[in-house]
């Protein structure tokens, strides 16, 4: 039995992953900006489950839910930063406001409470944060670009905060999700479509996202149960794609970049003494 925090359990993935702990018999801090959204299970699971408001972007609000855990359960060992979301729009038309908004929520958030975390794994020499990243994260997602900096974030983030953590008996995992059959393709429904001059890219994938919703290969409940599966490993990967479409779309934009470091090879070593 393992006590984990979840933040961004009001649906999607954050709420599939809820599921598959509780019902593999792990305690739960279940969080979300409105926790009403939580009842439901807190009904369900009883002394299994703590509820609470989580904005990820506040150090208060991060610090109080990790203390929740520490005094409920007597410990935590894993902390799995899913809140995020993304809207869609070309880098000309979306707000400054909305850059910062996404970053905050996506990168900064995940920082925020990794932070709060930390001094208690410190402590207790082990545990787990796994953090929700998303092909994105790898790759520049078309008419997504503030999300796609949010995550490429969270990978550096994560890919630093990897290496002082395994000094202290705590993993890191970035899960790299494809396309999962959530609510996280609706933000089409609200976009427009935007200039014509960037149509072939962000025109093209608001149509293409308004018609993926529902159509997704991904099926969160088992991208759930392989976060679970993660979280029992005693050599945890650093990354792992999650679904075909990552794997391929990953696989293929890292075949790319390599290709190009050797195109350039020569001119990118002329600059050494």
């Amino acid at each position: 039995m393992k006590t984990w925090l979840i933040t961004g359990c009001s649906k999607g993935l954050g709420r599939a992953l809820s599921e598959a702990v509780l019902a593999a018999g792990n305690r739960l801090v279940a969080t979300a900006r409105n926790s009403d959204d939580l009842t439901d299970l807190r009904d369900r699971y009883g002394d299994l489950i703590r509820v609470a408001d989580l904005d990820v972007t506040n150090e208060q609000s991060a610090k109080d839910a990790i203390n929740l855990a520490t005094q409920s359960f007597g410990g935590l060992d894993v902390v799995v930063n899913n809140a995020g979301y993304g809207d869609l729009g070309s880098v000309e038309e979306t707000s400054l406001a909305s850059f910062r908004e996404q970053i905050e929520t996506n990168l900064l958030g995940a920082i925020i409470v990794t932070k709060a975390a930390i001094p208690t794994f410190r402590a207790q020499r082990r545990g787990h944060i796994i953090q929700v990243s998303s092909v994105g994260g790898r790759i520049g997602a078309p008419a997504r670009a503030a999300y796609s900096a949010a995550k490429w974030g969270v990978e550096g983030f994560s890919e630093s905060l990897a290496r002082e953590m395994k000094l202290i008996g705590v993993h890191v995992t970035v899960v790299e999700p494809g396309g999962l059959r959530t609510d996280f393709a609706r933000s089409a429904d609200k976009s427009a479509e935007g200039r014509p001059e960037y149509d072939a890219v962000v025109g093209a994938t608001i149509r293409m996202q308004r018609h993926y919703h529902g159509q997704q290969p991904g099926d969160p409940a088992k991208a759930a149960s392989v976060i679970v599966r993660l979280a029992d490993m005693d050599a945890p990967p650093l990354r792992i794609a999650l679904g075909s479409d990552a794997v391929q779309a990953i696989e293929a934009a890292d075949e790319e970049r390599l290709s190009e470091v050797d195109r350039w090879r020569n001119l990118s070593r002329s600059i050494d003494f």
